[in-house]
């Protein structure tokens, strides 16, 4: 089948891996981010893992990581039922039916869909925005994208607590401005942290974000990565920020 049947007349198709992967994005709307990009690959997983993306969204996560790690299982949750539908085309489109699955559901239900201890891996970009601060963004996608208008950063985690094995990890990327309350809400949640990474602008720029990974019910031990910086000087990226894009476009490198 064209690749052009499963586009609809308000989306925009992207190209990743030399247009070895495809992306279906909405053209006005939510749009996944750099975000999405780290931390799919600050996941480790394993062979034979079986991965849970929370908020997935357009399904970037879910897709990166199943292209990226061919022994692997990726299911998706998406609250919008339009989003989901659209992340399910992305899969039909790479031929990734048999190894990634979109569903529609509300992570604050997570009792009602997902299967409890069922899964190795979880991963989530949430809602970075307390409900009530700031602008809410008129659109209804970007709403729920940006602000915690339909689940905090502790529904994420207890529905990823739900559905990980013990043992079982979860991978986020959050403000630095909120890390403490990441920080207290994994423990809360018996989600012990085990490995953090400070994300910055640049060489002496303040943090921007954290990428970090807890075990469920791991003992006390944090391993601190180096800092990933995304620009050197000026607007240009940094060498690994570089290598990492010119992987994503399919360039020799």
């Amino acid at each position: 089948m064209a690749e052009i049947s499963f586009i609809r007349d308000d989306e925009s198709l992207e190209s990743l891996y030399g247009g070895r992967l495809h992306i279906l994005q909405k053209k006005k709307g939510y749009r996944y981010t750099i975000d999405s990009i780290l931390l799919a690959h600050f996941v480790e997983p394993k062979k034979g893992e079986r991965i849970l993306e929370l908020g997935a969204g357009s399904g970037v996560i879910s897709l990166l990581l199943a292209f990226r790690n061919p022994g692997v299982r990726v299911t998706g949750v998406e609250i919008q039922a339009e989003l989901a539908d659209m992340a399910g085309r992305s899969i039909s489109m790479n031929g990734l039916e048999g190894r990634v699955q979109i569903m529609a559901g509300d992570v604050r239900n997570a009792a009602d869909f997902l299967e409890a201890r069922s899964q190795d891996v979880a991963v989530f970009n949430p809602p970075y925005r307390k409900r009530g601060s700031g602008k809410v963004n008129p659109g209804r996608e970007k709403a729920l994208a940006r602000h915690e208008i339909a689940g905090t950063i502790t529904d994420f985690l207890r529905a990823a607590s739900r559905a990980l094995e013990p043992g079982g990890r979860v991978c986020l990327i959050y403000p630095c401005s909120r890390m403490v309350e990441a920080i207290h809400r994994m423990r809360a949640e018996k989600m012990e942290p085990k490995r953090l990474r400070m994300v910055h602008s640049r060489p002496g720029s303040r943090g921007d974000f954290i990428l970090v990974e807890g075990m469920k019910g791991g003992g006390e031990e944090l391993s601190v990565l180096p800092p990933l910086f995304v620009y050197q000087e000026g607007e240009r990226y940094s060498e690994e920020l570089e290598a990492l894009f010119r992987n994503l476009s399919g360039a020799a490198g």
